[in-house]
């Protein structure tokens, strides 16, 4: 292991690799980061399946076995053959850590966003094709989402729940999460295995806010460039300690063997040149949490990263930038709200891009 990955690992950040393909797993190359990087983990979404599939050559003779089916089933197979065999691969970290990683994520349709219903019917159905106990069902944190969240979980199905951006809609999350485990128990099922993570999303926020700095021009805007998206994610674990140390429903889950749902940090790929390439990662480094990185953040880290412990003692800081934006004028709500649409908007535009490639391999294929 490297000893700055292994530094991060050890300061209890759980490393998952954000990028899955059939080409990773067959080349060995998963197995490799797993042995040398502390990967214990994946997460998928559209836009991770759009960039695998559309390659020629490595899903052909899937799609050859398949012949001329509709693409929503061919995608479907595709998908859920990468996922399964991803678990596999995993399958030993996850009985090592009583299936806390060893965790492999797959999105449900990004097309059923806002539709509760189709969201946990699909979540089933996603479930059960790959088959897998340590695999993960990703929903995305809308409000009609926030159902579904509960649904799913109460079925004894791991959920990861992604696309989120706000400390409000985290804090809805985390009940719904609570409500699921619940209502779990209340069906029978065995706590012990039911994962969860809440993917907060980090790098967006800085990209959207920093443009609003930068269009304000002045030194107080200046100052707080590149700060927002941290300190959202700071006080986002603020709130996972005080939400599960106080919530009384909580406790009397956990000592049923419940687990409770970590944040996850999801876009920390560093989108503005004159920021570390390790920022999201290294400034978020405490116990309890998750980061899935691409792999170039991952090499980064490998390379050159810190992964000494960077969230406690920051509250205070983190909250005086987030009222420092206000007093500028930047409305935090507002920018997060846009930034979950331009994010389901993002993963239906990939899905639509996965769908043509698809159907564009069948027919390749078939003649």
């Amino acid at each position: 292991m490297t000893e700055a990955t292994q530094r991060t690992s050890d300061n209890g950040v759980s490393i998952w690799l954000d990028d899955l393909s059939r080409t990773r797993i067959e080349s060995g190359s998963l197995q490799d980061l797993i042995k040398n990087k502390n990967v214990v983990g994946v997460t998928t979404n559209p836009s991770i399946f759009q960039k695998a599939l559309s390659q020629v050559g490595p899903y052909d003779a899937q799609l050859k076995e398949l012949g001329k089916v509709d693409v929503e089933t061919a995608v479907r197979e595709l998908t859920t053959t990468d996922v399964r065999n991803a678990t596999d691969i995993f399958r030993d970290i996850a009985e090592a850590t009583d299936f806390v990683d060893g965790r492999v994520s797959i999105e449900v349709d990004p097309r059923l966003a806002h539709e509760t219903e189709a969201t946990e019917k699909q979540a089933v159905e996603l479930w059960e094709k790959v088959n897998r106990p340590n695999a993960m069902i990703k929903i995305p944190a809308t409000l009609e989402g926030l159902p579904a969240i509960t649904a799913t979980l109460a079925k004894g199905i791991s959920v990861n729940v992604t696309l989120i951006f706000s400390i409000e809609r985290y804090e809805q999350v985390i009940d719904a999460f609570i409500e699921g485990i619940a209502q779990a128990d209340a069906n029978g099922h065995d706590l012990k295995h039911i994962g969860s993570v809440a993917s907060f999303f980090v790098s967006r926020v800085d990209t959207a806010v920093d443009k609003l700095l930068e269009a304000n021009g002045s030194d107080e805007a200046k100052a707080l460039e590149g700060k927002a998206a941290v300190a959202n994610a700071r006080l986002a674990y603020k709130l996972f300690e005080d939400k599960f140390a106080n919530d009384p429903r909580w406790a009397a889950l956990e000592a049923k063997g419940a687990k409770k749902q970590r944040p996850l940090w999801a876009s920390t790929g560093t989108k503005n040149a004159a920021y570390s390439d390790c920022k999201y990662v290294d400034e978020l480094v405490a116990p309890h949490v998750v980061n899935t990185m691409p792999e170039k953040t991952l090499n980064a880290l490998a390379d050159h990263g810190n992964g000494a412990p960077s969230i406690k003692g920051t509250y205070e800081e983190s909250q005086a930038i987030m009222d420092k934006l206000a007093a500028l004028g930047i409305n935090i709500k507002d920018v997060t709200d846009q930034l979950e649409a331009d994010g389901v908007a993002k993963f239906i535009a990939s899905w639509d891009s996965v769908l043509a490639d698809v159907q564009s391999g069948i027919d390749r294929v078939n003649g």
